[in-house]
């Protein structure tokens, strides 16, 4: 009787054990699947609703379609010799363009998610967060990054990362290359390559101007424009009759 007691008593502690082991194996893996689940906040991430009023900035229409004509014209003239894209390259150009349409002008609100990004570029994540950064590095974009308490109880991280904050703009650097549409004053110093490939295409279209034209192009007050333009297309047509006559004469003689 002494010998199944002691027998039972053993079999009972050795079932106890083995519970405890499957119950550690268990909660080993609840915990594994807690830590796969936790994704680390990134360093610098402002709380959601705290940051964005000093950050956005009301906008309008035209200048977001300066911001893009200027990425364009600094892609372009930026591009090495021999090279297939710019320094920004064709994926920025589209996310730039998607941002255009996503930015509400009153606000400035403009937080889209990679997810969100993708989905409507059709492009893999990577290549999308090469094309922001470009568009950072270039002085075209900015971003904020942001967090929001997580809706855990209990174990599991407390606060979740959510999407940046982006606010659009347009190094100086690059407005030159727009010209009179850029709206600014004159480009800085560290400008003169642009402004020299601008003197040379305004030089070029002078050339290509007559009498009339060119007083137009130079002049901005309209009344002196306009008779200069009056005046200059009398002497055109003075020269043209002259060159008629002329060959009407040497025509006569042969």
């Amino acid at each position: 009787m002494i010998e199944e007691q002691q027998m039972n008593t053993g079999e009972a502690a050795e079932r106890g054990n083995f519970f405890k082991r499957i119950n550690g194996v268990i909660d080993g893996a609840r915990a594994d699947g807690i830590a796969a689940d936790r994704k680390p906040i990134h360093r610098n991430s402002r709380r959601k609703g705290s940051c964005e009023a000093s950050f956005w900035r009301g906008t309008s229409r035209q200048d977001v379609q300066k911001v893009l004509m200027a990425a364009r014209h600094y892609d372009r003239a930026k591009k090495k010799p021999g090279k297939r894209n710019g320094p920004l390259g064709g994926i920025a150009l589209e996310v730039l363009a998607l941002f255009a349409n996503l930015v509400n002008f009153k606000s400035g609100r403009l937080d889209p998610s990679l997810d969100y990004i993708t989905d409507k570029l059709c492009r893999s994540r990577d290549a999308v967060v090469r094309a922001l950064k470009a568009l950072r590095d270039h002085g075209f974009l900015n971003w904020l990054r942001r967090f929001e308490p997580a809706p855990n109880e209990g174990r599991g991280p407390q606060v979740r990362q959510v999407s940046n904050a982006y606010r659009l703009s347009a190094p100086k650097r690059a407005l030159a290359l727009l010209g009179r549409w850029a709206g600014r004053p004159a480009a800085p110093d560290d400008d003169q390559a642009a402004r020299k490939d601008r003197a040379a295409i305004e030089a070029e279209h002078v050339e290509t101007l007559d009498l009339a034209g060119l007083a137009a192009f130079k002049i901005e007050d309209s009344d002196l424009a306009k008779a200069l333009a009056l005046m200059g297309k009398a002497i055109d047509l003075r020269e043209s009759a002259k060159r008629t006559e002329s060959q009407s004469i040497s025509f006569s003689y042969a």
